[in-house]
């Protein structure tokens, strides 16, 4: 470390200031304001010279974050971006979509404020843009051999870049129009803008990726025919079928899935639509589901007009600071206040719905009640009933798996007891040739294990081909299950 008493000069951590929310709230650009150079290298010095940097346990990437956080200390960014890329592909999305387990992990934590470690990987990775210093990186030989992925985010594109640089010819398979997956239609651009999605596709496309949108494998190409044209496939198709709130009135018009409703405001800034068919403009408005694709449905929700914002979540409110049931270095269970609810709306903690009220077949208003945790389940507290007045109603209570019909059902392989794609640890399903990479065979996860497991996947096909593997693989699915 070049500083080893920096975390005792400046104890107070800093983060970028967020954009006043009257500002931000009129369009759909990022809400973070840029923090200085100068201030950024103090903050990077605050990384400790740990015995055990815990961080590495909690980032599933590996990420050398003491390394590149005294290199930018030492305003050696060039050398940065090298030992950041050396573990992840994209850190342009972690650095701004990640909910930073290194950070829960990091042992200045234990006493102070953790290192700004999201922060100094998203400026280390916007420098290198900023500069240059991203360019494509071209395999030497090329081994001849095929690699169909099927999907587009952000496991599948990890697992096509890296098996690119090893040298195979990399097919990416994406059924909508665009590439991304939800980087691309289910994250707001407030969150990401997608500028920095299209650069690094275009570093893909140079480095010799082919990929083919608008192509639904398993109906444009049977999977008979995915096998017979390629030496190896790996599903990354994600986790997409959504969980459904089957309670009385759910048929009503006016309540949505959250992706059926945030891909089409991104599609209004994607320019392919004038105005979204389904928007919040001058409704009363109830988000179902207090986690990170709720928080989204709110922000682009009050960007549109909504009169007023609900969100409801089961759980009861979490504690203000770090819960005794997750200590340190584990992820803390805490009371979080993203961009989204700071701008807005009402959140609603030990909640549960238990009907929609309609007129004329349009929802009017939601009904429910107040709830407490009793031996092993929700149940409802008496007198406790309540109801919210809404025109539009939106489900963010995540997703129950990969859509089944079709390709998983025409390959044959199998699923394991939560409905994904079973795989072994190294990342094969039960058919041979076939991979697993993402949320089809983990679930519903993070963007940062999803990286991870393209990249661990990618080793594992390109052992499959070659017989062996220089590529990294950062975790094996044995490891996922524990984590």
């Amino acid at each position: 470390m070049g500083d080893k008493t920096g975390f005792l000069k400046h104890p107070t951590r800093i983060t970028p200031t967020r954009r006043p929310v009257p500002v931000r709230l009129r369009d759909w650009k990022e809400v973070y304001e840029d923090l200085p150079d100068e201030t950024l290298r103090t903050q990077a010095s605050r990384c400790m010279d740990c015995g055990i940097p815990f961080c590495h346990q909690g980032c599933p990437l590996g990420n050398l974050i003491p390394e590149w956080n005294d290199l930018v200390y030492k305003d050696d960014w060039r050398e940065a971006i090298d030992r950041l890329h050396a573990t992840n592909n994209f850190p342009e999305f972690t650095g701004k979509l990640c909910p930073a387990p290194c950070e829960a992990a990091c042992v200045l934590g234990i006493s102070q404020d953790p290192v700004t470690i999201k922060q100094v990987e998203a400026e280390i990775i916007d420098h290198a843009w900023d500069n240059g210093w991203v360019t494509p990186v071209r395999a030497d030989v090329q081994t001849g051999r095929t690699v169909a992925v099927v999907g587009s985010g952000p496991a599948g594109l990890a697992a096509a870049q890296q098996l690119t640089r090893a040298g195979h010819t990399v097919t990416v398979f994406e059924r909508d129009d665009r590439l991304g997956g939800l980087l691309r239609y289910g994250i707001p651009e407030f969150k990401m803008e997608k500028r920095h999605l299209d650069r690094r596709l275009e570093q893909m496309r140079a480095e010799g990726t082919t990929f083919r949108t608008g192509v639904t494998v398993g109906v444009d190409i049977t999977a008979e025919q995915l096998r017979a044209d390629f030496d190896a496939v790996v599903l990354a198709g994600g986790s997409t079928d959504p969980r459904d709130l089957p309670v009385q009135g759910r048929g009503l018009a006016g309540i949505h899935q959250a992706m059926e409703y945030l891909p089409l405001a991104n599609r209004v800034q994607e320019g392919d639509l004038a105005e979204t068919p389904i928007s919040a403009a001058g409704k009363h408005v109830v988000i179902i589901g207090g986690g990170d694709t709720g928080a989204d449905c709110l922000g682009t929700a009050l960007r549109q007009g909504a009169a007023s914002v609900h969100q409801i979540e089961i759980m009861p409110r979490p504690p203000q600071s770090r819960a005794d049931s997750t200590p340190w270095p584990t992820y803390p269970l805490m009371y979080r206040v993203s961009s989204a609810h700071e701008e807005g709306g009402e959140r609603l903690f030990a909640a549960s719905t238990t009907e929609f009220v309609g007129v004329d077949g349009a929802v009017t208003a939601l009904r429910g009640h107040q709830v407490e945790f009793r031996d092993g389940r929700f149940e409802p507290v008496a007198g406790s009933e309540f109801e919210l007045p809404c025109e539009l109603v939106l489900l963010a209570m995540g997703f129950v798996g990969p859509e089944r019909p079709g390709l998983l059902t025409d390959l044959g392989v199998e699923l394991d007891a939560r409905g994904n794609v079973a795989r072994t640890d190294r990342f094969a399903t039960s058919v041979d040739g076939v991979f697993v990479a993402g949320d089809m065979g983990r679930g519903q996860s993070l963007i940062v294990w999803a990286i991870a497991e393209g990249r661990a996947a990618a080793a594992a096909v390109d052992a499959h081909l070659m017989g062996e593997t220089a590529l990294p693989a950062p975790i094996t699915a044995s490891a996922v299950a524990l984590r």
